[in-house]
């Protein structure tokens, strides 16, 4: 094919699927190009039809309407050839877990044809691409998350491909892995012949492509280069700051300001977006200061647009019974003291120490494989600790999990909802599980009803809700025994971010109203809601402090005003730098 010819070209194509009686548009009317030398974005939540786009173009699905030609190839004709040709990392990375890394790379070498010849000399640049070099004899379950990634994109590229596509490949990593695959990534496209199409849920990826296409229910709400995108929205963007407030009290006198499209607290204040047209509001103390706009700024106002009717934060539920409170101190609501885990002879959390007081959000960060899930599940009562004293709402978690269990919620990553159950069974099973009864159980599934808007979907399954609404099913059943305590994990991965907005608009509610909450993420902005943070490496608490204290660790001359995405960078690799010379 001619060397400037698009490498990928769609042309109103259009899939759908049964489910059931009904008919699902999962792809509408969609038409892009991919040429060499270029990186092109699939951005949105999940369920939007990323997926469903990937495999179109990888000749693993066939459209219902309109053409696909990848390296020009017709899909409808030639998807065997397509799948031989194009390099395809699929969503969790396609790896088998009881292979060691060099015996994938081996695996995936004999199914792609590739010489025996040929392959020392692959194997080793594409070791020195994915710093892989030293793991070759490690299974791939033993990975971490981030090495599982690489590992994934080096499977892939056994053979060289024209064209990558990349099905959201930095999903559950942590920024250090994010950074290090788009290095990968921009060092493939660099070599100018190469094009890849990478789907993602992280906004500010899109900063790092050369076209994006913003998808949601299907659709392609808007495509062009960010920098277009960006533009629009010259002029309506601010940080809004006050002196003694933090950004979470600000956020909440902002909140219902019809100025404002949007409101996210960023650092020590809230970033703010105007509604086109409309003026700033006069606010007592509060300062307006003009800031750069993003592109997460216009993805949001095409959100709203395309999804006119959102509703408001809804505030917590008031406890039945308020917890009495120490005359003088706050109330201390999870206490670790010492705590170790081994795996083994392999000590996955190293005598950690911290303390959570009533009513404050709490966020426990770290890479992948730091020991973050291993402390998480350790205080969810899920997994005994080796030593150390561990207690939550004033049980020792050790002597009575089941008991600490009880006073706690949770809501875990993938919302740990029964699918084939509908939103009225889940929430009333949650309840028994928890020992609600009678007049107390209706109650609190009317709240449920209410509060969260469910009513609508009470007969729905849960597989069949948007992400959105699982999401807001997830956190209602986790509530519904009012617990004192509520442990969030991941809870927003996937969900769009108007979704995320209004979720984090409930949570600060119930922190106000006095639940406890611990919550860990890999959306480092999402760190800012935090009271305090504790940022994990190799099992270690190497940073603690609130979010600011933790960006003033990472200031430099270089870098005078870090994220928290630069500080969690910085930060753990300044410490398994030194962890490494010390060994």
């Amino acid at each position: 094919m001619d060397a400037d010819a698009p490498l990928l070209e769609l042309q109103d194509v259009r899939k759908t699927f049964r489910v059931g009686r009904a008919s699902i548009t999962a792809v509408a009317d969609v038409s892009f190009r991919v040429r060499p030398g270029t990186i092109t974005g699939l951005l949105g939540p999940d369920g939007a039809g990323k997926t469903t786009l990937m495999r179109l173009c990888g000749g693993l699905l066939l459209p219902d309407g309109g053409r696909v030609v990848t390296l020009g190839f017709d899909s409808g004709k030639e998807a065997d050839r397509i799948q031989q040709s194009v390099g395809y990392m699929p969503q969790r990375f396609g790896l088998y877990e009881d292979l060691t890394v060099q015996e994938n790379l081996d695996l995936f070498a004999d199914l792609q044809g590739v010489a025996r010849a040929a392959r020392a000399a692959r194997y080793g640049e594409l070791l020195r691409l994915t710093g892989l070099g030293p793991f070759g004899g490690r299974l791939a379950r033993d990975l971490s998350g981030g090495m599982k990634q690489k590992l994934g994109l080096a499977c892939t590229l056994i053979r060289p491909p024209r064209l990558l596509l990349l099905d959201e490949p930095t999903v559950g990593v942590d920024p250090i892995s994010r950074r290090e695959l788009w290095l990968i990534v921009s060092e493939l496209v660099a070599r100018g012949d190469t094009g890849i199409l990478i789907s993602t849920a992280y906004l500010d990826e899109a900063e790092r492509c050369g076209h994006v296409l913003l998808i949601h229910k299907g659709e392609v709400l808007d495509q062009g280069p960010p920098a277009d995108f960006r533009e629009r929205m010259t002029g309506r963007s601010f940080f809004a700051s006050a002196t003694g407030l933090s950004g979470r009290a600000i956020h909440a006198q902002l909140a219902g300001q019809e100025a404002f499209l949007d409101a996210v607290v960023q650092r020590d204040g809230v970033r703010v977006v105007t509604r086109p047209g409309m003026p700033l509001p006069t606010l007592p103390g509060i300062v307006f200061t003009p800031v750069e706009p993003r592109f997460e700024d216009a993805f949001v106002e095409r959100l709203r647009a395309a999804s006119p009717v959102v509703p408001p934060p809804v505030q917590a539920p008031p406890p039945a019974v308020p917890a009495p409170q120490p005359a003088g101190a706050p109330q201390v609501m999870i206490e670790a003291h010492d705590l170790r885990r081994f795996f083994g002879t392999f000590e996955a959390v190293r005598s950690i120490s911290f303390r959570v007081e009533r009513g404050r959000i709490f966020g426990l960060l770290g890479a992948n494989g730091a020991g973050k899930t291993t402390t998480f599940r350790m205080l969810c009562g899920l997994l005994p600790p080796s030593s150390g004293t561990l207690t939550v709402a004033g049980v020792d978690v050790r002597a009575a999990p089941a008991m600490a269990r009880a006073r706690m919620g949770y809501m875990s990553q993938k919302f740990s909802l029964y699918g084939d159950l509908s939103v009225a069974q889940n929430l009333a099973f949650f309840a028994a599980a928890y020992g609600l009864r009678g007049e107390r159980r209706m109650q609190r599934l009317r709240w449920a009803a209410d509060a969260f808007e469910l009513a609508p979907f009470w007969s729905r399954n849960a597989d069949d809700l948007a992400l959105g609404f699982k999401q807001r099913l997830a956190l209602a059943c986790a509530l519904i025994h009012e617990p004192k305590i509520l442990f969030l994990d991941e809870p927003t991965s996937g969900v769009d971010p108007l979704a995320r907005r209004e979720f984090w608009g409930r949570i600060n509610a119930l922190a106000e109203d006095g639940v406890t909450i611990m919550v860990t993420t890999h959306f480092m902005e999402e760190a800012e809601y935090c009271d305090e943070l504790v940022l994990m490496s190799l099992g270690s608490i190497l940073a603690a402090g609130t979010p600011a204290e933790i960006r003033a660790r990472a200031r430099t001359a270089e870098v005078p005003d870090p994220t928290m995405d630069d500080a969690f960078v910085a930060l753990i690799e300044a410490h398994e730098a030194q962890t490494r010379r010390a060994s």
